[in-house]
């Protein structure tokens, strides 16, 4: 089977706050919302041929390497590679193996069914710093022509965090093979083995850009940027904060001149820096924080914005935030959908939560009556809210081992489609006809390279723009929405020295404002204003 999570027992909960994603880029009344129907042309008639849903589509043909691990999960880890056999390995080809640069590590558990997942590592030749999945590489050794590294952190409450990675053999040089482990407070939480694929390099035969030129580029210095609002001239960047990067926050753009923006605010809260995502409606800014809910700014001087609230308490876990019409949607990682009234915009009133069957909800779209929500393990679930007080689940997309993730919502040729993407090894984007809830069909798909999963969308018209992490900006034409082509894209991602090597990087966010231009917040090169040619 496969599964999301790609560093297993909780590394990304200290480093991304569960996978690192931020809040849909899309709404009926917002400025990046579809129209109200994307398909008036002849492109689609609405017919369709519905297609099998088979879970992620990553094929399993065994072991990826010949090492074997000499623990289980549960046994100690201990402080050197014992956990490793490489007696199998055909460590003479690993002369040939890729050493240096970053690299996606698709790892397969030894279980029966075995499931994937994935983690990230920068290896260097010059001596330079290196990383697996953020952490840096304390320790490294040779047996022939294989390597061995391991990665450790202490977490403040005193976790202790071990990852180890020994490569095996270069079957197809440069990429190699191996085994991976991972260990919590000494003791072993998993083991697989693994193949690598280079991840700073483009799509093969891609060139930078096609169909988009980059307008400006401007560093947040702070956290790890991961989404972007645009209003009232100004860009509004979260950051995260991960290890070995300063802690994130809050920046503030005046974008009134695209090709020049200043930075003019930079805004942190003490013990309060895992924002995730942002939406604005009239002078009301709302931030999702890991630590005090939904943090709500005034930005009647759009320049400064000023804390007035937070909410529901100080102890919400708050991911993303989506607002339609008079409606604010919060998902709390822990009390499930929040719904707040916004008539007054800088007082919201909380109406009710929603978590069918305790899911866990991570991302939302909403559109008049109904709720579209992208629930993690649960599924992509759609519920109507026309009575904020009696929440009624109408159908539910389900599929193996799945990771529910982002999804947009529009209106083509009569029918309501939704475009729902997964995350993680495997995962790619899924064309929904959502017009009878009850009875949800697939009815197109689309995917590039499946190491590499998409994080956020905005539907516009009849084209989708994709955050797709080191894919960079996508855009699809989905007027026909059986058949998603691309048409455009800018390969955000680039090799960086500052890069610290994890598995979600590249392009996090994406808003398509209705002012002519495409503004992308990438983790390492921050807020990219883009143009369509």
């Amino acid at each position: 089977m496969i599964r999301n999570l790609s560093l297993g027992a909780g590394l990304l909960a200290s480093a991304l706050t569960f996978m690192g994603c931020t809040s849909s880029p899309s709404g009926a009344t917002s400025p990046d919302a579809s129209t109200p129907d994307a398909s008036t042309s002849a492109e689609w008639d609405g017919s369709s041929v519905p297609l099998e849903e088979n879970g992620n589509t990553w094929t399993d043909t065994g072991p990826f390497a010949a090492c074997t691990l000499t623990a289980n999960i549960g046994d100690a880890c201990g402080d050197d590679f014992s956990l490793f056999d490489l007696s199998a390995c055909n460590r003479e080809s690993l002369a040939n193996a890729n050493t240096d640069g970053l690299f996606i590590l698709t790892t397969r558990s030894p279980e029966s069914p075995p499931y994937f997942s994935a983690i990230a590592t920068r290896l260097r030749n010059d001596g330079g710093p290196q990383y697996i999945e953020g952490l840096p590489i304390i320790e490294q050794a040779s047996d022939g022509n294989a390597r061995l590294y391991a990665a450790e952190r202490v977490l403040p409450r005193g976790t202790v965090f071990r990852l180890m990675i020994a490569t095996c053999e270069a079957p197809q040089a440069p990429d190699f093979t191996g085994c991976y482990a991972n260990c919590v407070n000494g003791k072993v939480s998993a083991l697989s083995t693994f193949k690598s694929q280079r991840s700073t390099t483009w799509r093969t035969g891609e060139a930078e850009a096609s169909g988009l030129e980059l307008v400006s580029e401007n560093p947040v210095g702070i956290g790890l940027p991961v989404d972007v609002y645009v209003t009232k001239g100004h860009a509004y960047v979260v950051s995260m904060t991960v290890p070995d990067i300063p802690a994130g926050g809050l920046t503030v753009f005046d974008v009134s001149d695209k090709s020049a923006p200043r930075k003019v605010k930079t805004l942190q809260l003490e013990n309060d820096n895992a924002w995730n995502g942002v939406w604005a409606k009239g002078d009301a800014l709302y931030v999702a924080s890991a630590d005090r809910g939904v943090l709500v700014f005034d930005i009647r001087n759009p320049a400064d914005p000023l804390l007035v609230r937070n909410l529901p308490g100080s102890k919400s876990n708050v991911h993303t935030v989506f607002v339609d019409g008079d409606r604010l949607y919060a998902a709390d990682l822990g009390q499930g959908i929040l719904l707040f009234d916004l008539t007054n915009p800088l007082e919201p009133l909380e109406l009710n939560r929603y978590a069918p069957n305790g899911a866990l909800p991570h991302d939302m779209f909403a559109i008049g009556d109904q709720l579209y929500a992208s629930f993690s393990d649960s599924g992509f679930i759609v519920a109507d809210v026309s009575n904020p007080s009696d929440i009624r689940t109408l159908g539910n997309f389900t599929y193996p081992n799945q990771w529910a993730h982002h999804n947009a919502v529009g209106t083509f040729a009569g029918r309501t489609i939704a475009f729902e993407g997964g995350e993680g090894p495997g995962e790619h984007l899924r064309v929904l006809d959502i017009t009878d809830p009850a009875h949800i069909v697939k009815i197109g798909e689309f995917q590039l390279r499946p190491e590499i999963s998409i994080h956020n969308m905005v539907l516009v018209g009849k084209k989708l723009y994709i955050a797709w992490y080191q894919e960079g900006v996508r855009v699809l034409d989905v007027s026909n929405p059986t058949k998603p082509t691309q048409v455009a894209h800018y390969n955000t991602y680039r090799e960086s020295e500052a890069d610290t090597g994890l598995y979600f990087a590249g392009d996090y966010g994406i808003r398509v404002p209705g002012d002519g231009f495409i503004y992308a917040v990438d983790s390492l090169r921050g807020l990219l204003i883009l143009r369509e040619q």
